[in-house]
């Protein structure tokens, strides 16, 4: 997103240590927004436990986040024009930095979500902006490297995340996992506010699809809250969650067919008509849902049935990055001179082979065999964003980029949470078939069993204890089992995912289209 009113800014590019401390000041809100998209995943189970709720129930802690933020993004252009990019941005980090400490301070699991979705949505504005206030700092043929530098913060914090969340959860407490937002947040602000506040967007009067905006959060929501507590209330099974899906259902059609006919939209979905928009979006969203809901699937594996802290699983997600901050800048300079859907497609493929790889784990596994597979998805990530970006806005008219990056930033985001909920009801919905399929096997026909129950009895343990420690290793068999069903089958559906970049025209070769891409990246 270039600027989120559309128009070209009218002031100078900064120039000397006021463009070095802009450029500092406007990545560290990138850096801790992006943060806390992934530094939760590591410490869910601390965060259930402490506030007394299942791990399931703890994963409300992301999806809360997402969905909110996924609302506020597509509003980043209506309010950046009636209140001013500058102001905008200052008071969304600020808010931030406030809900950050509520999330902190929450004593309970009701009042945390309520916390983490105010968060969220006054964080929907901060990265578009950041885009939009970074390239007004420098001038036109340096906006590459502006874009190069923002994107490598955005690649830095998911790898940070895991491992600075899990290492503040095991030596200090979760809770600093939000506070920690607040002296960089406030430096944030103190910077932008002495070099960014003469250079103020101009703002005007626009009017606001109040209609279109509440039956997107009626819609947004319902969906969510079905998918989050389907699976504790027996899913269609419960009234209340048939009654969830028909408010969905009702409030996404009235969305479609108000946002068509409405003079001032708050979402366009006549870009939909374009073809390289819808493909390369519905590939990015489906593609990144896939991505995110594995990426808090394996740390909740790996801490309830492969007894590994925090810290550990954090270590095995950090390296998710690395490979990508190599390549990237290699991937933004070349995207422009190569067809970028067969850069996607490599993206798809190493997605595949790291989630077949995993999907042959088992409890054996080693710290190493279980970090390899991360490692090489940083391949995957280098090639996925920017070229899917450029697919995506490739032919789309510069005055509508907005509302483009906008819309697929809300499907992508929204793509996200839904991966989340479906990864962790498929996984219990499988665990729950193969524990009863190995439980089977538990009988006096099976030596191997008799065996086991006798050494437990020999060892001073009674019938229902040795009953009771044979249930928690067929427990750990039966979740890993159905980890590696769900990593199969991410990995299938990420090849017919490919198909679909290729319905997709070849964007024409330019050399702005990768600081374009850049631009409306993330």
């Amino acid at each position: 997103m270039a600027s989120p009113s559309g128009s070209a800014m009218p002031h100078p590019p900064l120039e000397g240590t006021a463009r070095v401390w802009g450029t500092i000041a406007l990545s560290a809100a990138t850096f801790m927004n992006v943060l806390d998209t992934s530094i939760a995943n590591v410490s869910l189970p601390s965060i259930a436990g402490d506030l007394g709720v299942s791990s399931n129930q703890g994963t409300w802690v992301i999806t809360s986040f997402a969905v909110a933020n996924a609302i506020a993004v597509p509003l980043t252009g209506w309010l950046s024009q009636r209140f001013g990019q500058v102001r905008l941005f200052m008071a969304s980090v600020m808010l931030f930095v406030i809900t950050s400490w509520l999330c902190g301070l929450a004593p309970n699991m009701t009042v945390l979500i309520a916390a983490r979705a105010l968060q969220g949505f006054v964080a929907g504005p901060m990265i578009p902006l950041s885009q939009a206030l970074l390239l007004s700092s420098y001038p036109k043929a340096l906006a590459g490297l502006a874009m190069a530098m923002w994107a490598m913060t955005t690649l830095v914090a998911p790898v940070m995340g895991p491992l600075l969340g899990g290492w503040i959860t095991d030596n200090i407490s979760w809770p600093w996992i939000f506070y920690i937002n607040i002296p960089v947040g406030f430096f944030a602000v103190s910077v932008v506010y002495g070099i960014f506040r003469n250079r103020e967007s101009p703002t005007k009067r626009l009017p606001i699809d109040s209609v279109g905006l509440a039956l997107l959060v009626i819609w947004v929501a319902s969906m969510q809250v079905m998918l989050d507590v389907g699976k504790e209330h027996d899913w269609f099974h419960s009234g209340m969650v048939q009654a969830l899906a028909v408010v969905a259902v009702i409030g996404f059609l009235a969305f479609i067919a108000w946002e068509l006919t409405d003079k001032h939209p708050v979402v366009d979905l006549s870009l939909f008509r374009n073809r390289n928009f819808w493909a390369g979006a519905v590939a990015m969203s489906v593609g990144y849902g896939l991505f995110f809901g594995n990426v808090v699937l394996l740390p909740l594996w790996l801490q309830q049935y492969m007894g590994y802290t925090a810290t550990d699983a954090g270590m095995v997600m950090a390296p998710v990055g690395l490979l990508a901050i190599v390549l990237s800048p290699w991937v933004g300079k070349n995207v422009s001179k190569y067809d970028p859907r067969q850069f996607a497609t490599v993206a798809f493929l190493v997605f595949a082979l790291v989630l077949w790889m995993r999907s042959n784990f088992n409890t054996q596994a080693s710290f190493a065999t279980i970090m390899v597979p991360t490692v090489v998805q940083g391949i995957a990530m280098a090639f996925f964003f920017i070229p899917l970006v450029t697919i995506t806005l490739s032919e789309i008219t510069p005055e509508r980029i907005p509302a483009a990056s906008g819309l697929s930033n809300f499907i992508r985001i929204t793509a996200g949470a839904i991966g989340t909920s479906v990864a962790t009801t498929v996984w219990e919905n499988r665990a729950i078939l193969h524990h009863a399929q190995l439980s089977e096997s538990i009988n006096q026909g099976n030596g191997t069993a008799v065996g086991i129950l006798n050494g437990l009895a020999a060892s001073g343990m009674d019938s229902q204890q040795a009953l009771a420690q044979v249930n928690r290793l067929v427990d750990q068999q039966a979740f890993m089992l159905a980890a590696n069903d769900i990593f199969y089958a991410s990995a299938a559906m990420f090849l017919l995912l490919i198909p679909l970049i290729w319905i997709a025209h070849a964007p024409k070769k330019s050399d702005g289209g990768s600081a374009d891409a850049a631009a409306g990246a993330h």
